[in-house]
């Protein structure tokens, strides 16, 4: 194998690495909004081609991540187009935790009690999937496009602690319920 021939496998493999790294992420946050849109009623009919109101934004979103999902598979690996699909499901799991967030605070009103738990879990939930979107923006944006291992090791902790905070919310509980 010669020297180009070389480098060109181990460019392969690295690109291969990270396709596997941000659509591990991509996917962990499609599933956080699936969950939170479900958690808040907002079912797959309310996509519309011009949405008027949060749920239809959320619903459409998820439609167009699940998209980006399918294509993410069926083409090369491409660090950059990668890690912008992980953008795109991250900012889609933020709007989907918006709504989630004000169905409970709609709901529980002035409450105490469990009912006030729920409403500060919802709350850091929310504070959660706004900090991995932005962590994922990060990771993917800039002259980092996906290959910053710093960037994308913070943006993989960030998912991993908006699921943790989902589940706290309840809201992955509601999406495994339905399945």
């Amino acid at each position: 194998m010669s020297g180009r021939e070389e480098t060109a496998a181990k460019t392969a493999a690295e690109a291969e690495a990270l396709r596997r790294l941000h659509g591990a992420r991509a996917h962990s946050a499609y599933d956080r909004a699936v969950a939170a849109c479900r958690y808040a009623g907002v079912g797959r009919d309310a996509a519309v081609a011009v949405p008027k109101d949060p749920a239809g934004r959320a619903a459409n979103a998820l439609r167009l991540s699940a998209e980006s999902l399918a294509a993410l598979t069926a083409r090369d690996p491409d660090p950059a187009a990668d890690a912008r699909c992980a953008r795109n499901a991250a900012a889609t799991a933020a709007l989907a935790a918006q709504v989630a967030a004000a169905r409970d605070a709609g709901t529980t009103g002035s409450a105490t009690g469990p009912a006030a738990t729920s409403v500060t879990a919802c709350a850091d939930a929310l504070r959660a999937a706004l900090a991995a979107s932005q962590a994922a923006a990060a990771a993917a944006g800039g002259s980092a496009r996906g290959q910053d291992a710093a960037l994308n090791a913070s943006a993989g902790e960030a998912e991993r602690h908006a699921v943790a905070m989902a589940r706290a919310a309840g809201w992955l509980e509601a999406h495994r319920a339905a399945d």
